[in-house]
């Protein structure tokens, strides 16, 4: 089956400053599973582990540097600031700096649908590349790769107060001019039950303002008032 990458790891590498010495743990993630899906080999590995276990590390990255960096912010703080930083809109942007959205397999329908620029892919295949960099050339590796991506974008968000309560927020902006009520309502729901995933849609007056995933309800909801935000910022 044809790569539905136009553009060579080399390039990834360059950009991210890392060359892997196996670099079947960078096509491992980069390959999304509509690719493997599509693939005629009878099995080809796509990201969601790598995704899984870059997710775990980024959270104990982002952990140790705020803890560090923040010592007299109390815990409450730390966990929103955190949370901030790890969300799917954070991560994808992060993931747009590096042109990580050149360089996804995709199956054909992704690819025809816009799977490069979508969202959850972006944040996705960044956490898997994260956990493949971390596999190939241990934490080390991994911190200096979140040091050059991620950590310039924290100063950013503490000092502009990005850290709140995301839902709190859009409440605070739509009462400005309206009073009717902000509503979430749980989409889809996937995976086993150790390991589920939430899709959310926040409405008003029956408009969709945005949409978000997370491994908890709440966790989407803030994801959903996140983006509903940013599509109020463009």
């Amino acid at each position: 089956m044809k790569k539905s990458n136009p553009r060579k790891i080399e390039d990834l590498e360059k950009i991210i400053d890392y060359s892997f010495k196996d670099k079947n743990w960078i096509i491992e993630a980069l390959t999304h599973s509509s690719y493997s899906n599509e693939s005629k080999k009878q099995y080809l590995p796509n990201n969601e582990r790598l995704e899984f276990l870059g997710d775990a590390i980024l959270d104990l990255i982002i952990s140790d540097y705020i803890f560090h960096k923040y010592p007299d912010m109390p815990e409450g703080e730390l966990t929103k600031l955190r949370a901030s930083i790890v969300c799917e809109p954070s991560l994808a942007d992060a993931a747009l700096k590096i042109h990580l959205g050149d360089f996804i397999y995709l199956g054909k329908g992704e690819e025809l649908s816009g799977g490069r620029e979508r969202v959850s892919i972006l944040a996705d295949t960044f956490e898997a590349l994260l956990g493949a960099i971390y596999l190939d050339g241990k934490m080390e590796s991994a911190i200096k790769f979140v040091q050059k991506v991620l950590i310039p974008s924290i100063e950013f968000i503490k000092n502009n107060h990005m850290y709140m309560d995301y839902k709190t927020l859009l409440q605070e902006k739509i009462q400005k001019t309206s009073s009717s009520p902000i509503d979430y309502h749980t989409i889809n729901e996937t995976g086993p039950d150790h390991n589920k995933e939430f899709f959310v849609e926040v409405r008003h007056n029956g408009t969709v303002l945005g949409q978000g995933k997370g491994k908890s309800k709440k966790e989407a909801e803030q994801n959903a008032a996140f983006n509903a935000l940013h599509s109020f910022m463009r």
